[in-house]
C-alpha cells in the first residue's frame, strides 16, 4: 500500500511550477499530489494551519508532507530527490544534485534567491501565510 505524498508550493512561480511538474517519484514511494498554496481547494485548512503553526514560510520554501511529517525547503527537495525515479534527464540530475542533505542545504538558498528575484521582476505578491505586516511583495 502506498501513501499519498503532498507537495505544497507556489504555482505562480514559473521555476517552482516547472520543477514540481517535472519531478517524478517511484510508484513504490506513493502518489505525489501537487498543491498550489495560493489557490488550491485541495489544501486542507488543517494542513495550512499546521504549516503556519510551525512557522514555515511558504514564500521561502515548499513543504512536503510524507508519512505525517512535514519537510521544508532544502529538506523537502532532498526528500523528493530520494523518492524520485531516475528516469529522464531531469530526474537523474535532480537526484544527483539533491541526494546529499549537505549539498541540498548549501544550494537551496541560492535557488531561492533566484526564485525570489524572478518573482520580484514578475511583480508577484507573496502568499504571506505567516501574516507578517507589510510583507506582500518580493
Amino acid at each position: 500500500m502506498t501513501d499519498k505524498i503532498i507537495l505544497v508550493y507556489d504555482k505562480e512561480c514559473p521555476l517552482c511550477d516547472a520543477y514540481c511538474r517535472m519531478a517524478r517519484i517511484r510508484a513504490s514511494a506513493g502518489q505525489l499530489e501537487l498543491v498550489d498554496a495560493r489557490t488550491s481547494p485541495n489544501l486542507p485548512n488543517e494542513m495550512l494551519d499546521e504549516i503556519t503553526a510551525r512557522g514555515l514560510d511558504i514564500d521561502q520554501g515548499m513543504v512536503l508532507k510524507l508519512g505525517g511529517k512535514l519537510y521544508y525547503g532544502s529538506d523537502a527537495i532532498h526528500t523528493l530527490a530520494l523518492l524520485s525515479t531516475r528516469n529522464g534527464l531531469f530526474n537523474r540530475i535532480n537526484y544527483w544534485i539533491f541526494c546529499s542533505p549537505r549539498v541540498s542545504h548549501m544550494l537551496y538558498p541560492v535557488f531561492r534567491f533566484f526564485r525570489n528575484l524572478l518573482l520580484k521582476l514578475l511583480r508577484k505578491t507573496k502568499i504571506n501565510n505567516l501574516n507578517i505586516r507589510e510583507n506582500s511583495r518580493f
